[in-house]
Formats: structure tokens, C-alpha cells, sequence
């Protein structure tokens, strides 16, 4: 009995050992979790943002220096190149010199110095003068910004040169003298050629003037031909006493009674009468008469360019073209905001030939040459 129930109680035990779960050993490579602690999830770190690419900060922009001084060449009256030059300096604050030149002197001086230049800008003088110059690569383009003001029959449509005023060609007589002769005032060119005139005529020189060249040109214009024009000038060589410098020097000596009748733009006239020369009237020729439209240039190589370019906007305003009627400079503004003076010419009133300054402007070596050779040295 106790063998059975020992051998009983031994056949539990392999029963009970037979159904209990294995675990396998652990091994040295493998360690033991922890019975109080999960394993730990796998967590993805962070995505980062992709590093910005360095970036240069914009430029800074350096403006140009402000101009510092100008030299104008200048052309009217010596009072105008005054005023306009202190005007220009007073509102710019940039040190503004000038050099008064007739027009033909001006265009000599630009080909005397166009390797090393001494002017940066030239304003004023007619423009077939200034398409002398282009046409010897002496003008630089610049068209400004206030050109667009300016009526396209008054510029160079490539900027080498732009119109700041208008003036046309009479005769400046002083009535006194004409009394004592005994001739009325010039009504017509032929009248200049009166023989009780003989002396008593003055004109300057085309070499050196503007103010005569138009006037030989003017010739050229209304009588068709160029050989036709050098007829009428020989001619009227008989009655010149001098042929001047300066093309309103004539109107001096006319005030002084040293002409009677004088060749020169009526604006000159007008402000010689209206400084004390009383005497003096204007009258314009009935076959027609020429006319100069002043110009304003930058000078190819100019020294000082960006006050030049400063200049030349300035003087198409209407502010600075009003300076001219203050010392009685009395040409016609371009700019159509400008106010006119009473003592400007009303060119509405008077006969203008058909005056062309291209063909003008590229004649002018020829013709002043031939003037040189075969009037001023014909007799009297």
C-alpha cells in the first residue's frame, strides 16, 4: 500500500513537470530585461530643416560724387553769360566759370583744342555753327530729359545739339545819321546798296560770326544759289566800312553814329535802344530774312561731363531761359512755358526764308573761305 502510493505520488510529479512551461536560459550575449520595465519604443528624431544657403546683402549704392566746377563756353552777350553762370552756380553750388567767344571763334577754339578740351559745355551762338562742329566730331550726343519740351524743328534729333532760343537777322539803322543822309530807313537788302550808303554800313565778319554768317547765308537762301549770294555780297563790299569781330559790334557803332545801318539780329538792336542807344531802330528786309536758333552742346571729351549734362537740362528750362529779358537779352525761348518779353520779335510779323542749317552748317569752312579770298580783300 504505501508502494502503490508512493509510486502514485511520483507519476504526479513527472505529470506536472512534463506541463509546465520551459523558458531557455539566458544567454552572456543576451541580457535580461528588467521584469518592472517595458522595452523602450523606437523613436525617430527630429527632422531638421535644411541649412540656409548664406546670402550676400544687396549692394549699397554709392552716388556719384556731386560735380564739383564747370567751364561754359559762352557765346551771346557777355551780361547773359554773367547772370546764367552765377544762376547756374547759386542753385547747383558748383564753381561755374565761363569764356566769351563769337561763334565762328568758338568753333575755331574747339578744333584748336579738341585733343585736350578746356570747355565742357558751349551754349548759345546759331546752330549751323554747331553742325560745323558735329560734323567735325567736335560735339559729343547727349539728348536730355527736358528736351522732350523743346519743338523737334529747333534740336538735333541725336542730341549733339538742342535749341535754347530764337532770333532773327535785321537791320539795326540810327535814324539821326539816316536823316543827315537823307535816306529812309533799309526796307529790303537792295537798299543797302544805295550809293549815298557808301561807308556807311557795317556787318561783321563770317570767319568769326555767327550773327554774319546767317547773314550770308541768308543770301544764299533767297537768291537760290551760293554764287548768286557772293554777287550780291561784292556788291555790297562797296558800301561796308568795316567787317568786325563780333556780330553785334556793328549795332555799337551804329549807336555811336559811326554807321547808319548795321547787319545784326533784332535783339541786339532792341537791347542796345533799351540801354541808352536811343536812337537806333529796327527794320527787317521784305524779300525775307534769316533767322538763328541758339544751341547748347556738350563738348566731345568734356573735362567736367556730368556738370556739363547738369547744365545743358538746366538751360532748357523754362526758369533759365527767362533770365535772358533780366539784362535785356531779348531772343524768343524754345521752351514753350516760358514767358516771351513785349521786346521780343513776333516772328509772325516778319518774312523768314527758307533757311536750312544742315546745308548751312556743312558750307560753312567753304564759304567763309571764299568770303576770305574774294570779298574782304576786293577794292572799294
Amino acid at each position: 500500500m504505501k508502494r502503490l502510493s508512493a509510486l502514485i505520488a511520483s507519476t504526479a510529479v513527472a505529470l506536472a513537470a512534463c506541463a509546465a512551461p520551459t523558458t531557455p536560459a539566458p544567454s552572456a550575449s543576451q541580457p535580461t530585461a528588467s521584469p518592472t520595465q517595458a522595452p523602450a519604443a523606437s523613436v525617430a528624431e527630429p527632422t531638421k530643416p535644411p541649412a540656409a544657403e548664406p546670402t550676400t546683402p544687396p549692394p549699397t549704392e554709392v552716388p556719384a560724387p556731386k560735380p564739383e566746377k564747370l567751364t561754359v563756353l559762352c557765346t551771346p552777350q557777355e551780361d547773359w553769360c554773367q547772370a546764367m553762370t552765377k544762376a547756374f552756380q547759386d542753385k547747383f553750388g558748383i564753381q561755374t566759370s565761363y569764356v566769351r567767344l563769337s561763334s565762328g571763334e568758338a568753333l575755331a577754339k574747339l578744333r584748336a583744342t579738341k585733343d585736350n578740351p578746356e570747355f565742357s559745355v558751349w551754349w548759345g551762338g546759331p546752330a549751323d555753327t554747331y553742325i560745323a562742329a558735329a560734323t567735325e566730331g567736335l560735339l559729343e550726343p547727349y539728348i536730355s530729359p527736358n528736351a522732350a519740351q523743346i519743338p523737334d524743328a529747333q534740336k538735333d534729333p541725336n542730341g549733339l545739339w538742342t535749341g535754347v532760343y530764337v532770333g532773327a537777322l535785321g537791320f539795326c539803322s540810327n535814324k539821326n545819321v539816316l536823316s543827315q543822309l537823307g535816306v529812309e530807313k533799309p526796307k529790303s537788302w537792295e537798299d543797302l546798296l544805295n550809293p549815298k550808303l557808301k561807308g556807311q554800313v557795317a556787318m561783321a565778319h563770317p570767319a568769326s560770326s555767327g550773327t554774319a554768317y546767317t547773314a550770308v547765308w541768308t543770301q544764299v537762301a533767297r537768291l537760290g544759289s551760293v554764287d548768286a549770294a557772293f554777287e550780291y555780297l561784292n556788291k555790297l563790299h562797296q558800301n561796308i566800312l568795316q567787317y568786325t569781330k563780333s556780330g553785334s559790334a556793328p549795332g555799337q557803332m551804329a549807336g555811336r553814329g559811326e554807321v547808319a545801318v548795321s547787319v545784326i539780329f533784332s535783339h541786339d538792336c532792341v537791347k542796345f535802344a533799351d540801354e541808352g542807344m536811343d536812337m537806333l531802330e529796327v527794320s527787317f528786309p521784305e524779300e525775307g530774312t534769316g533767322y538763328e536758333i541758339g544751341g547748347v552742346a556738350l563738348i566731345k571729351g568734356a573735362p567736367e561731363p556730368e556738370a556739363a549734362k547738369m547744365w545743358i537740362d538746366w538751360v532748357l528750362t523754362a526758369e533759365a531761359q527767362e533770365i535772358g529779358p533780366t539784362v535785356k537779352s531779348y531772343q524768343l525761348p524754345t521752351n514753350p512755358n516760358a514767358k516771351v518779353s513785349e521786346r521780343s520779335v513776333k516772328l509772325s510779323e516778319v518774312k523768314l526764308v527758307d533757311y536750312n542749317f544742315t546745308e548751312a552748317g556743312k558750307s560753312r569752312k567753304e564759304i567763309t573761305k571764299r568770303f576770305e579770298d574774294e570779298i574782304t580783300v576786293a577794292p572799294k
